[in-house]
């Protein structure tokens, strides 16, 4: 099973060359879920100005992104973004740090930052339980619409984080192929060595009942809601915390991802049984021998 990085290669990649050999650059890209990058050298060859446009920054900003991306980037971060973009960073090659090791280290952070923009609903959730613990009741509902028919769901609990995705399965067999892996996040759960698992809950029209109040959710054939429940376990060690916010992240990515991988696999054994099917079909045709006739007069007929 093929696991997503929660980095972006191509930042990842594009940073190592130019530190190595600066040179001139301007490149625009897409991620899995719609998020624009551009990453250029406006000035010279050795500032790389990174750009993101992610269609939820709103949301995010009130969620407390603009503080997390300040907590984890500094002075990178520039205080007007690119235009037609959301937030950008400013990287001087000649700051970057020269050993091995914390040139990685800071390389990888940079290729994080759709990742630290979309970890702050998360942490916010995460402080809010541990504020509810002593005085009980919920937190706030928080919906992050990243993409055009689907949202992220996130309500902290006096002893929990709910997390729900909506997704939308645009084909029937995309449904198919998206209600057996979903079940199978339920049934994988009740294997002993994972437990500690966060539980899965899975419903394929009704939204759950902590969002069905919203008034502007979709009950059609075509959505599927994903529901997780993180318990502190799964976020109160700060780097549990982080991989549970890396992972929970790309799992829509993840799921369409391997319905794609699914349909594609399928498609490639179908067609390689039907070659093996019409090979055999050749083998099967039997060659007619043609045989020679004469007639009275000594004319030859040929019959096939």
């Amino acid at each position: 099973m093929i696991l997503l990085e929660p980095h972006n290669f191509i930042i990842h990649t594009t940073l190592h060359e130019k530190i190595l050999k600066p040179s001139s650059l301007d490149v625009q890209f897409v991620d899995f879920d719609g998020v624009r990058f551009h990453i250029t050298t406006p000035e010279r060859k050795t500032v790389i100005l990174l750009s993101m446009h992610i269609k939820c920054w709103d949301e995010l900003v009130r969620y407390g992104a603009l503080e997390v991306l300040q907590r984890e980037y500094g002075a990178l971060l520039l205080p007007q973004p690119e235009a037609e973009y959301n937030v950008s960073l400013q990287i001087d090659l000649e700051q970057v740090p020269g050993d091995a090791e914390s040139r990685e280290a800071f390389v990888m952070s940079t290729a994080l930052f759709k990742r630290n923009a979309l970890a702050a609903p998360f942490e916010s959730a995460f402080r809010t339980q541990k504020q509810l613990e002593a005085s009980g009741g919920q937190g706030e509902l928080m919906e992050i619409h990243y993409r055009d028919e689907e949202a992220i769901y996130v309500q902290a609990a006096n002893d929990r984080v709910t997390v729900i995705f909506s997704t939308v399965f645009k084909e029937e067999t995309d449904r198919i192929f998206g209600k057996v892996f979903l079940q199978e996040f339920v049934d994988a759960r009740r294997l002993p060595t994972i437990q500690n698992a966060p539980q899965v809950l899975y419903s394929a029209r009704d939204p759950p009942l902590e969002i069905r109040h919203l008034p502007d959710l979709r009950q059609s054939e075509d959505i599927g809601y994903v529901t997780f429940v993180l318990f502190p376990r799964h976020f109160q060690a700060p780097a549990t915390a982080s991989a549970t916010i890396s992972h929970i992240q790309l799992f829509r990515d993840y799921l369409h991802y391997h319905i794609k991988c699914s349909k594609a696999y399928m498609h490639s054994r179908m067609r390689h049984r039907v070659a093996e099917f019409q090979k055999v079909l050749n083998r099967a045709k039997t060659e007619v021998v043609a045989s020679e006739k004469k007639t009275v007069s000594g004319r030859t007929l040929v019959s096939r």
